[in-house]
């Protein structure tokens, strides 16, 4: 059976450029699927598709068992959506609001003012609750979007790089609210240029780059498919770094890498800890002098790198969606 977001071979198209390009995505019900890749490559472009924004010229997609396509009101009714930019009222308070979106999910005056003030409290916005929100700070109306998107208490949420421009402090809060919405049940598509969030909440990663899935599967998986640990060293002296390149070669399982003008040297190794200390006990043997060493293991960063041939943050725009679904 397919997740509670489903999508088959989807496609759209601006003019010459492809914003999609055959996507296909399978999520668990209670799970979180990260979909990471730069501005531009087509991460957006699949959240409208699959929220009823925006209609693929081919392909299938399925939300909380209903066809996105054929049924689109009644999978905006299983839905929140968060998008990249925060969709409030700047001239209404956060409590009016959250209550003028509950009133339009059709909730009873009461139960919008019980439902809002819930809300705030949850998002710890109780304290700003009757201002505007146009006096609130980025990571409140941030949270605010997220709390209106949440008015009706979705199965299936999509949250579009919902941490972009905040700072680390309410990064960490979001994050922190996004974990508990996951373990009380709900399903989680969240798109992001951060690979730290991905490695955070996500239990599956999708990378994306111009509108193709290019790699999917855990942290880890796609980490492992870097390569495994290597040390890394500086050492103190340029006129060591040949003796220090001996000495690694000799412990590493792959070719090595040397930067001249940072005096640092790299090589692939399995071992662990134990490998690492073989190699300080050595270096001081032959005489040469480290001000630094350590053992990495491959980051999200090095992931995307080695996937796509650049880092993950580009200032390319992704095509403006203008075709809506009626």
């Amino acid at each position: 059976m397919p997740g509670a977001i489903y999508a088959e071979g989807l496609l759209k198209t601006f003019g010459d450029v492809k914003a999609l390009d055959g996507v296909d995505l399978d999520v668990p019900e209670g799970t979180v699927l990260g979909l990471l890749g730069p501005n531009g490559a087509g991460k957006t472009t699949a959240v409208r598709v699959l929220t009823t924004l925006l209609q693929p010229d081919s392909g299938k997609a399925v939300v909380a068992g209903v066809d996105v396509l054929k049924h689109p009101n009644e999978v905006r009714r299983s839905i929140g959506l968060s998008g990249q930019f925060a969709a409030v009222d700047e001239y209404l308070t956060g409590r009016e609001n959250l209550q003028m979106v509950a009133r339009l999910y059709q909730l009873s005056a009461k139960d919008a003012k019980r439902r809002a003030g819930e809300l705030l409290e949850r998002f710890h916005l109780g304290d700003a609750a009757d201002r505007m929100a146009k006096t609130y700070s980025g990571g409140m109306r941030r949270r605010l979007d997220l709390a209106a998107a949440l008015v009706v208490s979705p199965p299936v949420m999509f949250m579009d790089e919902p941490t972009t421009g905040l700072d680390p402090r309410n990064r960490q809060e979001l994050w922190e609210v996004i974990q508990e919405l996951v373990a009380g049940g709900t399903t989680l598509l969240l798109t992001t240029q951060y690979l730290e969030e991905a490695d955070r909440l996500a239990h599956d990663i999708c990378v994306i780059d111009h509108g193709r899935v290019i790699a999917r599967g855990t942290s880890d998986q796609l980490k492992a498919q870097t390569g495994g640990e290597r040390i890394e060293l500086v050492v103190h002296e340029r006129e060591h770094l040949a003796t220090a390149d001996e000495v690694l070669r000799g412990f590493g399982k792959g070719e090595g890498k040397i930067e001249q003008h940072t005096r640092k040297l790299t090589v692939p190794v399995a071992g662990g800890a134990k490998l690492l200390a073989e190699v300080i006990r050595e270096l001081d043997a032959r005489g040469v002098e480290i001000d630094d060493i350590g053992l990495r293991r491959p980051t999200l960063d090095d992931v995307f790198i080695s996937l796509t041939g650049h880092a993950a943050e580009v200032v390319e725009d992704e095509p403006v969606a203008k075709e809506v679904t009626k």
